[in-house]
């Protein structure tokens, strides 16, 4: 045969594989579920909470590693999720505030998603993944980064709809429209799918049934327990208020006394509770509506599970589950977020690999930006080389790893004039305002889980101050425009 009568063969070969080896290939690769919530503390049963029904993050539990020590960025919504989708730190992005600035300082990153994207993922959203005024921005595209999605999807249920029915607590709140800080519920008779989240993950699942014949990056951004805190009432249901108990104030404020000004500067104005004359009892109601809101999440995960179940998907996909940061329910007489406490930078993360450790948990510190190099390593993707987190790799074949040496750095960020960054460690917490000159804070955690004892003026833990400070030095890259 003539060797030019081979080119029409060669071409058709050459089409045969550019069309058939990827397909071959991406049946292969490995899917990722991406579940985030907004504003979840630890308070779960899948953590051990002795009453929040969490029957489906138990389930999840199961199938993968909880991580009990996992630390956000910054504990504030815009910083923390930028910062876990870029897989660097606030620092490093110059983004500290709510403000949508991701592309416009950093017009070139590479975000978690667009990496999948870029290598041939679908790549899609439903819900909050970027930052959203919550609930003023229900509905529409918040802070999000276009470069990151496929598809988006931005539903809008009667929690945003209809929030003139929402309870308001706090001297002067009554016709406040800014629900995104409140002290707030709502407790309709109603079906989830009347729902934001319960849309949510609606969207999801079917994105599931249509793309399970191809590699997905599939996130579904859940808005609870984020207040005001609106769920179905029969999560209300599930919990009693004889079960629902605050701190008695007295020692609450005795736990304060030992703090700088500046960690709780923010909380200073109206202590107990935030909000001007809201009373214990309207505490616990709210308390009890956040707890309501955890289990309506809940049954959303189990929604999503259900639905990889059933296409058979359960073995090729990494399901992650992530809060942006902790959140404070009237522990110390404090509320919310934005402090540098363990209660407000640990947050619930759990990672469920295929071929990786099951129903384990590791007590390793962690941070939120690890999620982006794990992702990328479990995948097999390169992921840009100037990530400043660490894949997790390690910890889901050996969750207590000898080998994991890293400490997780949470900072805060108030003004030119209030910032602090806080170290954690296996054993310590230690955090410093103004790089000391504003105070310190060393807690001893197998000790003091509860914070209670400020350890940084005694002389006995002299040394550890001044190692723990060393250590933190590094990581304390305010830009000059940011510091007084």
């Amino acid at each position: 045969m003539h060797p030019l009568s081979l080119i029409p063969i060669l071409i058709a070969l050459s089409t045969f594989s550019l069309r058939f080896i990827p397909e071959a290939h991406a049946s292969n690769r490995m899917n990722v579920l991406f579940i985030s919530v907004d504003d979840m503390n630890c308070d779960l049963g899948a953590y051990g909470h002795p009453i929040v029904k969490t029957p489906n993050l138990d389930r999840l539990c199961r199938m993968g590693v909880r991580f009990d020590s996992a630390y956000c960025q910054q504990p504030l919504c815009g910083p923390s999720r930028a910062s876990l989708m870029t897989g660097l730190r606030p620092d490093t992005l110059d983004m500290h505030t709510l403000d949508h600035e991701l592309r416009k300082k950093n017009p070139d990153v590479v975000t978690l998603g667009q990496l999948f994207r870029q290598n041939g993922y679908f790549s899609a959203r439903s819900g909050k993944i970027y930052h959203y005024g919550n609930p003023k921005m229900i509905g529409t595209d918040g802070n999000d980064d276009p470069m990151t999605w496929d598809e988006k999807d931005n539903p809008i249920g009667i929690d945003r709809s209809q929030q003139e029915k929402i309870t308001r607590y706090g001297a002067g709140q009554e016709k406040n429209t800014n629900l995104g800080i409140s002290m707030a519920w709502w407790d309709p008779v109603s079906s989830d799918s009347e729902h934001t989240d319960g849309m949510v993950a609606s969207r999801v699942i079917d994105w599931i049934h249509e793309k399970k014949s191809e590699p997905f990056f599939l996130a579904a951004g859940f808005f609870n327990p984020h207040c005001p805190y609106v769920a179905p009432k029969k999560y209300f249901d599930l919990y009693s208020m004889d079960q629902i108990q605050i701190q008695d104030l007295e020692s609450a404020r005795q736990d304060l006394l030992d703090v700088p000004n500046m960690a709780v500067q923010r909380d200073t104005k109206n202590w107990p509770f935030y909000f001007k004359d809201v009373t214990i009892d309207e505490a616990r109601k709210c308390k009890q509506a956040y707890y309501a809101t955890i289990s309506f999440v809940d049954a959303q995960v189990g929604r999503l599970l259900d639905t990889l179940e059933e296409n058979q998907l359960l073995q090729k996909t990494i399901i992650v589950f992530w809060s942006d940061h902790g959140y404070f329910l009237g522990e110390k007489g404090l509320w919310y977020k934005r402090k540098a406490f363990e209660r407000s930078a640990r947050m619930p993360l759990i990672i469920a690999a295929p071929g990786f450790s099951q129903n384990a948990s590791s007590k390793k510190p962690v941070e939120l930006l690890d999620i982006y190099p794990t992702l990328a390593d479990l995948c097999g993707l390169d992921a840009p080389a100037d990530l400043e987190g660490k894949s997790l790799r390690p910890l889901l074949a050996d969750p207590e790893s000898p080998h994991w040496k890293k400490p997780a750095v949470t900072q805060i960020w108030h003004s030119k004039k209030a910032w602090g960054y806080s170290i954690r460690t296996e054993k310590f917490r230690y955090t410093e305002w103004l790089e000391g000159k504003a105070g310190r804070e060393l807690y001893n955690h197998l000790s003091d889980s509860q914070e209670i004892h400020n350890l940084a003026d005694n002389p006995a833990f002299e040394k550890i101050v001044a190692e723990l400070s060393s250590n933190l030095k590094k990581y304390i890259r305010l830009p000059s425009h940011k510091r007084n």
